[in-house]
């Protein structure tokens, strides 16, 4: 289950397509560690400790630029032939001028050039993620250069995902619920929430997860932080828990969570659970090909207001998932567009500040026209020994 060269370059005729429409001379996708999935989704790249781009040009192929330490990794990694590094990518920022004795380097103004091809107008995707001094420089490595917010092309694209992309989905949902699983097993009075956590993410990573995203976990009071990490603090008899566990495969992120009580549940904290559960389970009737968005954020409202939960509900029910944890559609009662068959999205039902406690559902799907298919099956399996 990967991604397969083909696909890549499809999605680059794609984009460059979108480039002839918006008169573009060529785009610059950027990403580095944290903010990887733009560029992973042009390259299959995802930089180590330094920054890297994807230059695009109008047609022809791409070129990837990172910087020196990880340029074998980035061959290794990349999709694309042409890898060079600018220093301007470099890992570090120190007063020291490092000295990189192995490498060969271009500029900005020269890969720039050869992506341009003598155009002005450049399309940067993830211009917000650069950092100020690096995207100064690109501003100004070519006189009269045209920046363009590009964003939209490559979100629009997104949006729908691939049978293979659904695929590496699924896989990542299956590690997430065996890592979760693991979480139940060791979240329970006595241990600690760091015990626990761990726990859950060595099993995902033996099993073939290419990473964690992230491991939120709250138990007692600390359930109230919403996206709080596990701290030694050692989970007590009645703790609500608040656990939600992110799973990356081949760059795909999946992310189950379901709440529970560690020990005996007070009838206050099965009543809370119980509209949680009820919320959540309402939304899966508006997960369908053609559904107003929405309509789906009003119904999981509805719930929460039947039993006077509404203060309670922080955010909309629902985002898309694929190679960031959270991404498009992310939709509000006011939202107008419809699902669309095979939009991947995460459901994330949540309540916090609640006298009786804090949390959330998540549950990955893929949407069709009869209804949504679960990415991570499992998790509800979990939930009915639970509830």
């Amino acid at each position: 289950m990967k991604i397969e060269k083909s696909e890549f370059l499809t999605r680059i005729q794609r984009i460059q397509a979108a480039m002839q429409t918006g008169s573009l001379d060529g785009l610059l996708v950027y990403g580095d560690e944290y903010r990887k999935e733009n560029l992973r989704y042009v390259s299959n790249f995802w930089p180590i400790f330094e920054r890297g781009a994807c230059f695009i040009p109008r047609s022809g192929t791409p070129i990837l630029a990172g910087a020196p330490e990880g340029e074998v990794y980035a061959r290794e990694m990349s999709v694309w032939d042409d890898v060079r590094n600018i220093k301007d990518f470099a890992c570090v920022s120190v007063p020291e001028e490092i000295d990189y004795p192995l490498a060969t380097f271009t500029t900005l103004r020269d890969v720039l050039g050869e992506t341009l091809s003598g155009g002005k107008r450049l399309g940067i995707i993830s211009r917000f993620d650069i950092p100020g001094p690096i995207l100064h420089r690109i501003e100004h490595a070519i006189e009269g250069l045209e920046v363009i917010d590009a964003n939209d092309i490559i979100y629009h694209l997104r949006k729908i995902k691939s049978p293979a992309e659904i695929a590496c989905l699924r896989e990542a949902g299956r590690l997430a619920c065996l890592g979760y699983q693991k979480l139940l097993e060791r979240a329970v009075v006595g241990n600690t929430e760091l015990d626990a956590a761990g726990a859950a993410e060595g099993a995902a990573r033996s099993a073939g997860a290419e990473h964690i995203n992230f491991t939120v976990f709250g138990s007692g009071k600390r359930a109230a932080t919403i996206i709080g990490r596990g701290v030694n603090k050692v989970i007590e008899d009645g703790d609500m828990v608040m656990a939600a566990f992110a799973v990356q495969y081949e760059g795909y992120v999946s992310t189950v969570q379901y709440p529970f009580v560690a020990g005996k549940a007070r009838d206050a904290q099965k009543r809370f659970l119980a509209a949680l559960f009820e919320a959540a389970n309402e939304q899966l009737k508006y997960l369908r090909d053609g559904v107003l968005a929405g309509d789906m954020v009003k119904a999981v409202k509805a719930v929460f207001a039947k039993h006077g939960l509404s203060k309670y509900d922080v955010y909309p029910p629902m985002h898309g998932i694929g190679l960031a944890e959270a991404e498009s559609p992310y939709p509000d009662v006011n939202a107008t567009y419809k699902l669309q068959s095979n939009m991947c999205v995460n459901s994330d039902v949540s309540l916090f500040g609640h006298p009786d406690g804090s949390n959330r559902i998540e549950e990955g799907f893929v949407i069709t026209d009869s209804g949504p298919q679960s990415l991570t099956p499992d998790i509800r399996t979990m939930v009915s020994k639970h509830v």
